[in-house]
This record gives C-alpha cells, sequence and structure tokens, in this order.
C-alpha cells in the first residue's frame, strides 16, 4: 500500500473510533459528524419508526441520484427469489438446478452441478469455485456467465460453506427469469419497483442478455431506505404485502457464515450484532450499505466512493463500528 493510502485509511479508522461516544452525546448529529469524517463516506440517510431522523450527504452525487450499489444488488436478487417462492414459481429452496433449470446446466459440468439446490444458490453455498476476488475479470471476461460459472470446479459440497461468488448469484438471476419467462430487469422492476414506488434502471447484461445478477445494480438512498424498510416491516409497503413475512423471517435467520467478515449470513443479508441488538446488513463494493434493525425500528442507508475497496479490516470495518457504537446506541436512547 501506497504511504499517502494507508495515511488516508489510518486516519479513516482513527476518525470512527477516537470518539465512540460522541453520537451518545450530540445524537444523530454526532453520527452524521463521525460519518462525515471519512472522505471514503459520501451519505447516509436513516430512519427510526419510519420517520427521517438524519439525512445527509457529504459528498459525491445529489441524494436523490441514483448510484452504484454494487454487491447489495445481491440482496435484491435474494428478494426475488422470495417473491418467486411466493408464487410458486420455484416449489420450495430444496429444488435443484436440474429441476427448475436444466437448460441452464453446460456440457461438461460436474456431475454434482445438477443437485445444487435454490437454497445453495441464495446462501452462496453452492459449492463451485468462486467467480469473485481474483476470478472476477476472467469470469465476466467470458463469452457465457452462466455457463463460465456452472462449469467451473466443484471445491466443497453444496451446503458446506459460504463461497462468496458473484457468479452464483448470477447462477441464481437466471434461474429466476428462466422460472418466470421474464428478465430480471422486468422482474425486479415489477415485484419490487412498482410496489415500493422506487426506480430501477437498467444495468449491465452479459454476453446471452440476461441481467447480472449480483452487482451493477443502482439505486437512491431514498430506494434503498424504502427496501430496507419493507424487510423492517415484514415484507409489507403500505397496504401492499411485497414479500411474505415467512420469507423475511427466513432471510434474518443464519444459514452460513463469512469467512471475510466473520459475519453470518441469511438469505442475502449478513447478520451481524451488537450486545443485544441484532441486525441485518445488505453490503456493497465500497462501502454501500443497508442495515435493519428491527428491534429500534430503525434502517439505515450509506453510500460511499464506489472506486475504493471496503474491507473488513479497513473501512467496512469502520462502517460496523460506526453502526455498533454510534448508530445503535442513539437509537437505543431515542427509543427510551
Amino acid at each position: 500500500m501506497p504511504n499517502m493510502k494507508r495515511r488516508s485509511f489510518l486516519a479513516v479508522t482513527a476518525a470512527f473510533v477516537a470518539h465512540p461516544g460522541a453520537a451518545q452525546t450530540q445524537g444523530w448529529q454526532g453520527v452524521a459528524a463521525q460519518a462525515r469524517s471519512s472522505e471514503q463516506c459520501h451519505a447516509i440517510v436513516i430512519q427510526q419508526r419510519g420517520v427521517p431522523v438524519l439525512s445527509e450527504r457529504f459528498r459525491g452525487p445529489a441524494l436523490d441520484r441514483v448510484v452504484p450499489i454494487k454487491s447489495v444488488s445481491k440482496t435484491i436478487v435474494a428478494a426475488l427469489t422470495g417473491a418467486a417462492l411466493d408464487r410458486g414459481e420455484i416449489p420450495s429452496l430444496d429444488a435443484t438446478l436440474g429441476e427448475v433449470a436444466p437448460g441452464l446446466i453446460p456440457p461438461g459440468a460436474d456431475t454434482g452441478v445438477a443437485a445444487i439446490t435454490v437454497g445453495n444458490l441464495v446462501t452462496m453455498q453452492a459449492g463451485l469455485e468462486r467467480t469473485s476476488g481474483a476470478n472476477y475479470g476472467g469470469w465476466v471476461s467470458s463469452s457465457n456467465w452462466v455457463a463460465n460459472a456452472l462449469s467451473r470446479p466443484m471445491v466443497a459440497e453444496p451446503g458446506a460453506q459460504m463461497l462468496y461468488s458473484t457468479g452464483t448469484t448470477h447462477v441464481l438471476g437466471a434461474v429466476l427469469s428462466q422460472v418466470s419467462g421474464e428478465s430480471l430487469l422486468s422482474l425486479a422492476r415489477a415485484r419490487l419497483g412498482r410496489p415500493l414506488g422506487i426506480d430501477i434502471p437498467a444495468w449491465t447484461r452479459d454476453p446471452q442478455g440476461r441481467y447480472l445478477g449480483g452487482n451493477e445494480m443502482a439505486l437512491s438512498l431514498s430506494a434503498m431506505i424504502r427496501f430496507g424498510e419493507m424487510y423492517r416491516n415484514a415484507g409489507r409497503a403500505g397496504d401492499t404485502q411485497v414479500l411474505s413475512q415467512a420469507w423475511v423471517r427466513a432471510s434474518f435467520q443464519p444459514a452460513t457464515r463469512s469467512v471475510f467478515s466473520g459475519l453470518e449470513y441469511g438469505y442475502g443479508w449478513f447478520l451481524g450484532r451488537a450486545g443485544r441488538v441484532e441486525y441485518a446488513l445488505a453490503r456493497g463494493y465500497g462501502g454501500q450499505i443497508i442495515c435493519v434493525i428491527p428491534d429500534l425500528a430503525l434502517t439505515v442507508a450509506i453510500t460511499s466512493d464506489p472506486t475504493q475497496p471496503a474491507r473488513s479490516g479497513g473501512y467496512f470495518g469502520a462502517l460496523i463500528r460506526l453502526i455498533d457504537q454510534s448508530i445503535i446506541p442513539t437509537a437505543q436512547r431515542d427509543v427510551t
């Protein structure tokens, strides 16, 4: 790491942890001051009991502009999986690729690929070699992203461990498109965009014309908040049941654990805890965050520089400390 970058990284970390009690003494403006102290953080919006308590842009695009949400897209695809289950397009999470979308399986794929379940895909436990990290460039340079992901070697038994991989979520998106007869964009707009009243622009497609599952979507901060609020309200948005209560409850139950962050993972959501307070996180590269804290009636959306990394030992860890040490204590005080 060049010296300047290292100094910037250390400054960001110090700024987020130097005064952990600041938010408790200054309320939500203390939270804003801590978030503002990081040059990587662009904006933050927080709602409690459905009412905005903090909405500030520090730098970057305006609050009403759509911005890249990176791998928060995976949580969107997970939600669309719940919508497909609610409609009976997928019989259960135990349904296998061989049963629901055999045409996606390329010739020469490992014999175990047909036995990968929808549940394995939504929890990223497919067992296939990852397409993220160092493998990402080669994967998106391939002529068929679904076939490439499914042609990779099995490095674990399906369901045995979490292998974070955008290719796995892209396969899941292809399954959803196959069983519904609609593109992932059409599904997102009809099943999430319309009932939530949010705009979902078209995004990257693969060489076969399938919309990328798991990356490159864009939403505004208000759209991120509405999506999170829908989950906080057990799948409801106003008078509309967007997702079933059963799906939302199951989404917040741990199914596996990330070897990178140590956080547990449900159906598209990382699961954290600060003391006795549990929360769910949608996380994207660079520090894009939707955080749902049901016990405190709280939803948080954070956007950050999408060109800079946000690792668990760096900026993402700083964001977790912001949630654990500032946002949650401030919300607890306001609840009591």
